[in-house]
C-alpha cells in the first residue's frame, strides 16, 4: 500500500520514528495514518506546553544563575522555535494531501521530552528545592499533555514520559536527601502505570476504529458480491466530483431470465450467477470506473471520460461479457442475458441521481418495447442509449 493517503498523516520513513509511532497492532496503513493524525491535533495544548516549559526554565535560570540552567533555557527556546513550524507545516501538508515533516516532528517531540528531563535532573541534583519543585511539577503536568495529544502512538508516550520524569528518579540518588530515595521507586511505578494506560487506551481506540471500518464497509457494500451498494455509489460519486474526469456515463442493467433461475434452481444458484456477473463487470470497470449492485439483479457501472462512441463500445462489451459465456452452477452451465440503459452527463448533467433515473428509464423503455435482436442497439434523438442483448437465441435460460 502506498505511504500516501487522502486522510491522515504520512507514515514516517525513518526506522526509529516508525517504531515510536507503531501502535503495536496488525492494522492497515490507512488506520496508522489516522492514528498519527492525532499527533498534530490540539494546537492549544501544544502551545500551552511550550509556553510552560519555556517559562519554567527561564524562572529557574533567573533564580539559579548557573550555566546548566542557562543551557536549559536555550534548549527549550530552540526546540520551541523548531517544533512550532514543524507542527504548522505538518498540519498544512495534511490538509493539502502531501508529505509533511513527520519524521522531524516526531524526533523533536522526543528531544523536547529529553530537555524537560534534563531540567528536572539539573534542578533536583542542584539541591535548590524551590527550583526542583517547580521543574518536577511542570514535568508532571507535561505528562498529562503528552498522554492526551499522543494517544495514537503509545510507544512514543512511554518514551516521552520516561525522558520527562525518569531523570527525577536518577537525580534523587545524587541529592543527598534520604527521603528522596522514595522517588526512585515512585516514579518508575508511575511511568509503568501511565505507559500501560496509554497502550490500553490505544488498543481500545484501535478496536473502535476497526468496528467503525467494518460497519462503514457493510453500510456501503453489497454483502453478496462485495460491490458498492446505492449509498456507497453515491459516496464514491461525491468523492469523484470536481476532479474533471470528462464526461460521465452511467450504465444501468438487469439480467434477463434471472427470475427463472431462482424459481427452477433455487436462490443459491441465483446468488452464484450474481457473483459471476459482478466479477465480469468489475473486470470491465478496471481503469474505467466503478461498479455497484443496487439490489436483486440490478447493477450499475459508472465510467469516466467516455464520449458517445466510447459508451456504445463499452455497452457492447458489457452485454457480451454477461451473455456470451455460461455460469457454472452446481456442475451445470447456465446462460443469462442483459438489458442495459445508458445515460451520459453531457446530455443530462453531472448529478448521479438524475443519471441513474435516466438510465433506468432507458432500461425500462427497452424492455417495454420488446427484445431487440442480439448485438443491436437503438438511440433516441437527444436521449439515452437503450440496449437489450439476449445472448444466444433462446426464450428461457439455458441449462446444459
Amino acid at each position: 500500500m502506498s505511504a500516501r493517503s487522502g486522510f491522515g498523516c504520512e507514515l514516517p520513513r525513518w526506522s526509529l520514528t516508525r517504531w515510536l509511532v507503531e501502535p503495536g497492532e496488525d492494522i492497515p496503513d490507512s488506520m496508522r495514518r489516522t492514528l498519527l493524525h492525532s499527533l498534530y491535533a490540539s494546537l492549544p495544548i501544544f502551545a500551552g506546553g511550550v509556553l510552560n516549559t519555556v517559562a519554567v526554565s527561564a524562572l529557574v535560570a533567573a533564580r539559579m544563575h548557573t550555566t546548566a540552567a542557562y543551557i536549559w533555557v536555550a534548549l527549550e527556546v530552540l526546540l520551541a522555535a523548531a517544533r512550532l513550524p514543524a507542527l504548522v507545516l505538518g498540519r498544512k501538508a495534511i490538509a493539502e494531501g502531501r508529505r509533511g515533516p513527520t519524521d522531524v516532528y516526531i524526533l523533536l517531540a522526543v528531544l523536547w521530552a529529553a530537555s524537560v528531563g534534563y531540567g528536572t535532573f539539573m534542578c533536583v541534583a542542584s539541591g535548590d528545592w524551590v527550583a526542583a519543585a517547580l521543574a518536577c511539577l511542570s514535568a508532571a503536568a507535561m505528562v498529562g499533555g503528552i498522554c492526551f495529544r499522543n494517544f495514537g502512538a503509545p510507544r512514543l508516550v512511554a518514551v516521552m514520559i520516561g525522558l520527562s520524569l525518569g531523570p527525577c528518579a536518577i537525580a534523587a540518588a545524587f541529592s543527598g536527601q534520604p527521603v528522596l530515595l522514595l522517588v526512585m521507586f515512585q516514579i518508575p511505578f508511575y511511568l509503568i502505570s501511565m505507559s500501560a494506560a496509554a497502550f490500553q487506551l490505544n488498543r481500545l481506540l484501535v478496536r473502535t476504529m476497526r468496528a467503525e471500518m467494518i460497519n462503514d464497509h457493510h453500510a456501503r457494500h453489497d454483502p453478496l458480491t462485495g460491490l458498492l451498494n446505492r449509498g456507497g455509489l453515491a459516496r464514491w460519486a461525491a468523492e469523484q466530483a470536481g476532479r474533471g474526469n470528462g464526461s460521465l456515463a452511467v450504465f444501468y442493467l438487469d439480467l434477463d431470465w434471472f427470475k427463472s433461475i431462482n424459481d427452477t434452481m433455487g436462490h443459491k444458484a441465483g446468488d452464484t450467477v450474481l457473483v459471476g456477473v459482478a466479477e465480469r463487470l468489475q473486470q470491465l470497470a478496471v481503469g474505467r470506473g466503478q461498479v455497484a449492485r443496487l439490489g436483486g439483479d440490478e447493477f450499475v457501472l459508472v465510467a469516466d471520460d467516455l464520449d458517445r462512441d466510447g459508451a456504445d463500445a463499452l455497452k457492447e462489451r458489457m452485454c457480451a461479457a454477461i451473455a456470451d459465456r455460461a455460469y457454472l452452477v452446481e456442475g451445470r452451465q447456465v446462460h443469462v442475458g442483459a438489458s442495459v440503459g445508458v445515460a451520459r452527463s453531457e446530455e443530462h448533467g453531472d448529478d448521479l441521481a438524475i443519471l441513474l433515473e435516466v438510465a433506468d428509464l432507458a432500461l425500462h423503455d427497452a424492455k417495454s418495447n420488446g427484445r431487440v435482436a442480439s448485438g443491436t442497439s437503438r438511440v433516441r434523438d437527444g436521449g439515452p442509449v437503450a440496449f437489450r442483448d439476449t445472448g444466444p437465441s433462446f426464450a428461457a435460460p439455458r441449462v446444459n
